[in-house]
């Protein structure tokens, strides 16, 4: 009895550490967002600002043109997100439910995708982006990140979950592959879908690399690239910069935090067949 309290008070006392390492550094930069510049590069560091100044915020905007970034992030992720959920889920369905010659060794090509660093990638899609005139462009943005060998694999592992049974149903009422497609499987696997969509977003929205490389002219950056800008060579305003930092990281906590029933759920029921 007494040894089983001691386990669960040791996994409470674990959880909650982990649970300040994830929240502390949320609650230093909300702190630093509303000191003075003084008080931000103290030694030793203060912890509560005195006084509570909240003119980080307003410095934001005017060092770099944040709605218009705003603007440039949404676009980029949603155009991200739709593109991935379509052709995703559509190679997906067509190796997870059509037969076809070298099925196993494509899906096994996309695999091997996956080990490879995205960073061997950069050159030859800037040169691409630069060759279509589209360098400082929302095209730019978007193209390069509208497919993932990730969440192709995501979708496959959730369709094969689904019983065969729903496709020969479908096929004995006249249904076609990409009508079981687009009125079977896909009701069927929203948490996948949302799994997905979440995961895409998250990292389309934090993307910093290609943005920073492919869009030089500030009013065409992300919110990434433009606060990594605000980051001087010999002078940074951390009231700025974190204050900039918590107010792109807002909408992106706040939809993690409405779905994430669904993301777990989604991911959850990826696993267990091939």
């Amino acid at each position: 009895m007494y040894s089983r309290r001691w386990a669960l008070a040791a996994s409470y006392a674990v959880l909650l550490v982990g649970a300040l390492l994830v929240v502390g550094p949320f609650v230093w930069q909300a702190l630093t967002s509303v000191k003075s510049f003084q008080d931000s590069v103290r030694i030793p560091p203060v912890v509560l600002p005195s006084p509570w100044d909240w003119s980080g915020y307003a410095r934001v905007f005017e060092v770099m043109p944040l709605g218009r970034q705003f603007v440039n992030t949404v676009l980029m992720a949603g155009g991200r997100t739709i593109a991935q959920l379509i052709f995703c889920s559509l190679a997906a369905f067509a190796f997870a439910r059509l037969e076809f010659p070298g099925r196993r060794f494509f899906f096994g090509l996309f695999l091997v995708v996956l080990m490879v660093p995205s960073q061997l990638f950069v050159i030859p899609q800037f040169l691409i982006m630069q060759q279509l005139g589209w360098l400082n462009t929302i095209q730019a943005l978007i193209v390069p990140g509208m497919f993932s060998a990730f969440g192709t694999f995501l979708l496959r592992q959730f369709f094969v979950g689904l019983p065969r049974e729903l496709d020969e149903a479908a096929e004995l009422d006249g249904c076609g592959p990409l009508q079981r497609y687009w009125r079977i499987l896909l009701p069927l696997s929203r948490p996948g879908l949302i799994a997905l969509a979440v995961l895409t977003l998250l990292w389309s929205w934090n993307d910093l690399m290609w943005p920073l490389i492919v869009n030089t002219d500030p009013e065409m950056m992300t919110l990434s690239a433009g606060l990594a800008a605000l980051s001087g060579q010999h002078n940074i305003e951390y009231p700025a910069l974190m204050a900039g930092s918590l107010m792109a990281t807002a909408p992106v906590i706040v939809i993690f935090a409405i779905l994430q029933k669904q993301v777990i759920e989604g991911i959850a029921n990826t696993g267990g067949k091939s």
